[in-house]
């Protein structure tokens, strides 16, 4: 982290907002209740606007409406936007170069610029090719004819494995793999199941984050493609030839079958289930837990499994923690009615 400090000016320019109070000196941003002095802080919701007086922060970014008060303040339009922008500032660090370590493997015929950092017991293959400012944590192994852009991070354990493409500045965190084989195999009359061969790659375009632990799987034949500017969280499963277009998000333990194919800006919240072959339209946004087995128009909105429509299914959730108390009545009204008929058959 950076130890310079800045000033609520410059941190004003950056982000667009208006100062209200003191142009103070910031050395970093912090939460509402651990901020301390020469540090800044923020406030997203009016329920909480009351902690500008109580935090030692010395300053507060604060949305537009929000009244003037002793602390300083910096209005913006978006404090959650503008603290992560801030913070970044704060957090940035010079690119240092530190070669490669004596024990890692490198293979024949790599492209490695002198301004990398490749850390102990990494394992390149044959054939790969690193752009400026990469750093390799330790223990990752890349395949044969890999390829990573600029200014990318792969944090330890990580596997790339033959072929895949790797753009610049993505983040690849600890235990990710990407190009194992696609989940792909044709069963004979006996019950075998005969392995497909993946012969295809994974594409992950610039901008994209991955989480720990998530696995994208080779294409068996082509792409599968990560698109730009993407965030994938922990422990997400993508398949074979699945594409994501670009700015989605991709929440924990989502899983998404082969040949899928998402639009832009695509929102899955933690434990979707999306089945193969299906198209989500630009905007999509589905509920935790919720399984997807058709297609879904752009700017959908839909939870529950088989997804419905959101406000659909929240009346159908509403109606199923009812139905025992139904059953029961339901099954009073049987009896009324049974009896009613052993009334009219005596009459007659």
């Amino acid at each position: 982290m950076s130890k310079k400090k800045l000033s609520l000016k410059k941190i004003a320019d950056l982000v667009g907002g208006v100062i209200k109070g003191d142009n103070v000196l910031l050395k970093n941003l912090n939460s509402v209740d651990s901020a301390t002095d020469e540090e800044i802080t923020f406030i997203v919701n009016r329920n909480e606007l009351h902690k500008i007086e109580t935090t030692r922060a010395s300053a507060v970014i604060v949305p537009e409406f929000a009244e003037q008060s002793s602390k300083n303040q910096l209005k913006v339009a978006d404090p959650n936007l503008a603290a992560a922008v801030i913070h970044n500032l704060f957090c940035r660090q010079t690119f240092k170069s530190t070669g490669i370590h004596s024990s890692a493997h490198i293979g024949n015929d790599c492209h490695i610029p002198s301004a990398v950092n490749i850390s102990p017991m990494v394992v390149l293959g044959k054939r790969v090719r690193l752009g400026e400012r990469v750093t390799i944590h330790p223990g990752v192994v890349i395949g044969d004819d890999v390829t990573i852009g600029n200014d990318t991070i792969i944090f330890a354990n990580a596997a790339i494995l033959s072929g895949c493409v790797i753009g610049e500045k993505v983040l690849i965190h600890c235990g990710v793999v990407i190009g194992s084989d696609g989940y792909g195999y044709a069963t004979d009359e006996q019950g075998n199941h005969v392995k497909r061969p993946q012969v295809g790659i994974v594409r992950i375009e610039d901008n994209v984050e991955i989480g720990a632990n998530a696995c994208v799987d080779r294409a068996t034949f082509g792409e599968t493609v990560i698109g730009r500017g993407t965030k994938i969280d922990n422990l997400v499963q993508v398949g074979h030839n699945v594409m994501v277009g670009e700015n989605s998000l991709l929440i924990a333990q989502t899983g998404i079958s082969g040949s899928t194919v998402l639009g832009r800006n695509v929102v899955l919240a933690g434990q979707v289930g999306v089945s193969g072959h299906v198209k989500l339209g630009d905007r999509v946004m589905v509920g935790a837990q919720s399984g997807i087995i058709n297609n879904q128009p752009s700017g959908a909105v839909v939870s529950g499994s088989p997804a419905l429509p959101h406000r659909q299914w929240l009346r159908s959730s509403a109606v199923f923690a009812k139905l025992p108390a139904l059953n029961k009545e339901v099954k009073a009204l049987r009896d009324e009615i049974e009896k009613l008929r052993n009334l009219l058959k005596e009459k007659e």
